[in-house]
């Protein structure tokens, strides 16, 4: 492998694009033909798409996933003085949307074997500020729903489903985002469904909260100009709604062909001595494979592979509880979150990576293992 080139890179969109040129292109030309830009019938199709392949009542479709975060937080009543239970290891918007609603985020710890929020450590979390809970569906693995939906039914709280990185996912044979009140996706292009632009979604069986959520994407209104309250600019692109109908229907093939890639992974590197491998477990979609590189040697590794032209990234080197942002809201330390984040490394992962690849990473990365 050439040094200093990234010939292997973590993600490459290009093979998608190349397969479904021809359908992209017409359903490009579909919405320039219609001279309907913003919201109207094809992100209508699309929302009835989508609900329809998650099981669910009502998608409303936005323009990012970080939007749908805080339009499902504010849909579900969350707002100043609340205060809502997450994951300190997880990206800035989960948290970031809690503070824009003016709630207070309340970080519990998380497990080392799911990097998922831990449910045993919630209960002791709950204030009578407490008003909902948001756990994130990290790399595409489901957080364990079963007790977090216990422990909001006992408490009255509401929950609200990160799915940014786990379209397709299930838990229990149910397509997360629809466990919980409501679920916020992310359509970002590198995730496992991308638009080619931003885009999110948040899906809900509940008609009160689809309600909301509708008036709050539009400025606050249900009929134009006249505002109820005051909202958001947050509505899909028609475009990025074409795209992702084109894609949605090959999302199924995709997941499973990103999981016949993390279990050649994981056959190729069993035994790696200061390598811990992450399960393929039931449900899990990997939008990243992330193994934990033991010792204190996950900076060296990751910069050997780069110098093979091996690309990887590190998903997170901060805990959230760690960063500027944060720290006032947090005085004790979350120990496991802070050493995932010196220890997490993802490899590359998307549906086209082939085992010949695979082979030649995972033979390179046993070199970076092996005892002198």
């Amino acid at each position: 492998m050439a040094a200093g080139v990234n010939r292997i890179p973590i993600l490459d969109l290009t093979p998608e694009v190349e397969e479904l040129w021809d359908d992209l292109m017409a359903a490009i030309s579909r919405v320039l033909r219609s001279g309907q830009f913003v919201l109207g019938p094809e992100v209508e199709a699309f929302e009835r798409e989508v609900a329809e392949y998650l099981g669910v009542k009502h998608a409303i479709g936005l323009n990012s996933g970080t939007d749908a975060l805080v339009i499902g937080l504010r849909a579900l009543g969350v707002g100043p003085g609340d205060e809502v239970i997450t994951t300190p290891f997880t990206f800035f918007a989960t948290a970031e949307a809690i503070s824009l609603v003016g709630a207070t985020p309340v970080f519990v710890d998380i497990d080392p074997k799911t990097f998922n929020i831990n449910p045993d450590l919630i209960p002791s979390a709950i204030t009578p500020r407490t008003k909902a809970i948001l756990p994130v569906h990290l790399y595409g693995r489901p957080a364990e729903m079963d007790s977090i939906l216990a422990i909001a039914q006992e408490h009255g709280l509401k929950v609200l489903e990160d799915c940014a990185q786990a379209f397709g996912a299930t838990y229990r044979g149910q397509k997360v985002g629809t466990l919980g009140h409501a679920g916020a996706f992310s359509f970002f292009p590198s995730k496992n469904l991308g638009a080619y632009g931003d885009g999110g979604l948040l899906v809900t069986n509940h008609d009160k909260v689809a309600e909301l959520a509708r008036m709050l994407r539009a400025h606050g209104s249900r009929r134009k100009y006249y505002n109820e309250t005051v909202g958001y600019n947050s509505r899909l692109d028609a475009l990025q709604a074409a795209i992702l109908r084109v894609k949605l229907p090959h999302v199924d093939r995709w997941n499973a062909e990103r999981r016949k890639v993390a279990e050649r992974y994981n056959q190729l590197l069993a035994g790696t001595p200061g390598l811990v491998l992450p399960e393929v477990s039931e449900g899990h979609v990997f939008h990243q494979y992330t193994v934990r590189v033991l010792e204190g040697q996950r900076d060296r590794v990751k910069q050997a592979l780069a110098e093979a032209g091996i690309g990887t990234m590190v998903y997170y080197p901060v805990p959230l509880h760690r960063l500027p942002a944060y720290r006032p809201y947090s005085e004790k330390a979350f120990s496991v979150a802070e050493q995932m984040a010196k220890e997490v490394l993802s490899l590359p992962m998307h549906p086209y990576i082939t085992p010949e690849t695979s082979k030649e990473m995972a033979g390179y990365i046993r070199t970076l293992f092996a005892k002198p």
